[in-house]
């Protein structure tokens, strides 16, 4: 049990510690024109090691966005544009022979890095689609009989067209469970899209991004995050709103009953207590509070739950289901 002592010691060294984050939002802020709740959102997979699955139409800055992070940390960056003829040799790596020393070489692929950009996601089968799914959930990648270890830190965005469906592979739900979270984008405000007119007609020098960090110091922020502290009142709340996905009934949401195909699995309850967590980080908090949660939680959940045929019917979808499940239980 931790002491209060304990607890305002932690609260002022992540004060300290996070400092870092409004310098890594002031680089970007360079380059990208709001869209604070992207930057927001990827800054919480990074720190919690986890993934991001982005929906957004083209143009939304998604490939800047991960290009201009990787820039302030120091860290490789890599961009796979899935298309249906891709192989999982493409994206992992192969053994090629050499003819005169009368052996297999290993090549590594472009997954070798700290940030993978995975664009268009869906439109690669699932031969392609499994091969990221060991190197996102065990980080390593075997090529041959070998396997390798990936960098750390290792994050992988991968971007999803919500408009085209023709010639895409809609993913598996096992897959789509391994994102940490599932981050829906809008157009930019009208002011916002005038500073991007005016940043991208301008005459002057591109300006450089400076590198704030490097790759351990992100590791050793990572593990600063796990001891952002959550009270036992923030655990019990955040498995009511996982329950409540799976037995809506148990918490006065009868209506629900038949709409919901699945509920959320065990890696939503931890993927949101760590999102919560990583999300006080950056707020400069060293304690969850109930916000943090209600912050992240469609994040976490939308793409966690199936809705039946008779919910797509009624045009009832996830996020309608989180927000009945958010007002309905209560708040500590």
């Amino acid at each position: 049990m931790e002491t209060a002592t304990d607890i305002r010691e932690l609260i002022e060294r992540i004060e300290k510690e996070s400092a870092f984050i409004e310098l890594i939002s002031q680089e970007m802020d360079k380059f990208i024109v709001g869209q604070r709740y992207m930057i927001d959102r990827m800054l919480i997979a990074l720190l919690s090691n986890g993934h991001i699955l982005l929906e957004g139409v083209p143009g939304l800055a998604k490939t800047l966005a991960i290009k201009s992070l990787a820039s302030t940390i120091d860290a490789k960056f890599s961009r796979l544009q899935f298309t249906p003829d891709l192989l999982p040799a493409d994206l992992i790596g192969t053994q090629i022979y050499q003819m005169k020393k009368d052996e297999f070489t290993t090549r590594k692929g472009p997954i070798f890095a700290n940030f993978i950009l995975a664009d268009e996601i869906n439109r690669a089968p699932a031969k392609v689609q499994s091969a990221l799914l060991e190197a996102m959930q065990e980080k390593q990648v075997t090529i041959g009989e070998t396997t390798f270890e990936l960098p750390k830190p290792f994050l992988v965005l991968a971007t999803q067209n919500p408009v085209e469906q023709e010639g895409t592979y809609p993913l598996p739900e096992a897959q789509v469970d391994r994102f940490m979270l599932k981050v829906v984008l809008d157009y930019p405000k009208k002011e916002e899209e005038r500073k991007i007119i005016r940043q991208n007609i301008s005459s002057k020098e591109p300006i450089a991004i400076n590198t704030i960090l490097k790759p351990e110091d992100v590791l050793k922020a990572r593990s600063l995050v796990r001891e952002v502290y959550m009270d036992e009142k923030i655990e019990q709340y955040i498995i009511d709103i996982v329950f409540a996905t799976r037995n809506p009934e148990d918490y006065g949401l009868e209506k629900y009953k038949g709409l919901i195909a699945f509920g959320g699995s065990p890696r939503a309850s931890i993927n949101m207590a760590l999102a919560a967590k990583a999300y006080a980080f950056i707020k400069r908090r060293g304690y969850v509070i109930p916000e943090d949660v209600r912050a992240i939680c469609k994040d976490v959940l939308r793409h966690r739950i199936g809705v039946t045929y008779e919910a797509e019917a009624e045009e009832i979808t996830a996020e309608n289901i989180i927000d009945e499940i958010l007002n309905r239980i209560e708040v500590p």
